[in-house]
């Protein structure tokens, strides 16, 4: 029966829904509310930075920087990596690297447009929100691509340079959807999405289901922020495998049904439904990576239609999966 549906899925995924129109979310009337944003070019400080003595005292400036987006505590000691760092901002590659980031990203404003529109939206949901400081970096694409946290976001823009670019993270294929320029925003917003800060949890409950309901609340509050955004941004799946995935939703749903996957606690069925991949190939040859998280996604979304006066907080709130997945009343159809 498995290979039976497996063969099936495979022949029938490419069938999309090729006029399929991607449609906003709830857009919230956000006029009145009043958000103080920060944004902190420092490309150019490190780009330029013209002695080791000015190195270190930039960095001592911009201890986080430091730490996580060049990583400090990866070298053996201060002098060797002060060393590397310096000898990296001045290799005439990185220059490079700075005019072609100035090329995509510009003067940084539609970047910055973006996260004033998803942190006014926050706003509007969590009235009590303060949005973090915004920092940007260029690191020769070999420390972090991000740094999220409640008072601080650092982005490395060298890794968000999208197709064409001369450098790119050297990763498979699969993975560079996620460094696009227009990942940003919505990377940060599902770190956000995860956190126990809005996203609550039972961390009892080990299972399956409760990772698809978490990931599942994440994407949707994500959405929130950014509305009109697709959400094969928002999941790193092409166009065709939101088509795909939407197309044979019921098929997808027998397999994770005939296969027990919801209740189980194995660390190996979360990968294989949940994990970081190019295909779920218990699913199918042509099923994307972490269809777990989509399904998930799509449980929450159905939880939500039919607990119309709950609001995005509430939503948020709802820590029992199972409770949730009842609720739902989940069940895809053909």
């Amino acid at each position: 029966m498995h290979k039976i549906l497996i063969v099936v899925l495979v022949s029938v995924w490419m069938i999309g829904c090729d006029g399929e129109k991607e449609e906003c979310v709830f857009t919230p009337e956000t006029s009145s509310v009043r958000l103080d944003l920060k944004m902190e070019p420092l490309q150019d400080s490190f780009n330029h930075v013209a002695s080791k003595e000015a190195l270190v005292k930039l960095l001592t400036q911009h201890p986080v920087i430091r730490d996580e987006m060049f990583r400090r505590s990866e070298f053996p000691g201060d002098s060797v990596f002060v060393e590397e760092i310096f000898n990296r901002l001045n290799n005439p590659h990185f220059d490079t690297l700075g005019m072609e980031t100035t090329r995509v990203f510009g003067d940084l404003s539609d970047l910055k447009a973006q996260f004033s529109e998803a942190f006014t939206n926050l706003k509007y949901y969590y009235p009590d929100f303060t949005p973090p400081k915004i920092q940007t970096v260029i690191t020769g694409l070999v420390g972090s691509d991000l740094f999220v946290s409640d008072s601080l976001i650092i982005v490395s823009l060298d890794f968000y340079l999208g197709k064409g670019a001369r450098y790119r993270p050297k990763i498979y294929d699969y993975l560079l959807r996620k460094y696009d320029p227009d990942d940003i925003v919505p990377s940060c917003l599902l770190i956000y999405g995860i956190g126990d800060r809005y996203n609550k949890t039972e961390v009892s409950d080990k299972t399956v289901l409760a990772d698809m309901i978490a990931y599942g609340k994440a994407f949707y509050f994500a959405k929130h922020m950014l509305p009109c955004v697709a959400d094969s941004v928002f999941i790193w799946y092409t166009p065709g495998e939101i088509r795909g995935s939407r197309k044979n939703e019921d098929l997808i749903w027998k397999r994770f049904v005939e296969s027990q996957v919801l209740f189980s606690t194995s660390h190996k069925v979360k990968q294989d439904y949940l994990g970081e991949r190019p295909v779920t190939i218990q699913v199918g040859e042509k099923c994307p990576g972490r269809i777990g998280q989509w399904m998930g996604w799509q449980i929450v979304d159905k939880y939500a239609e039919n607990h119309p006066q709950a609001t995005l907080p509430k939503i948020m709130e709802a820590s029992n999966a199972q409770k949730v997945f009842k609720e739902s009343s989940y069940k895809p159809l053909k």
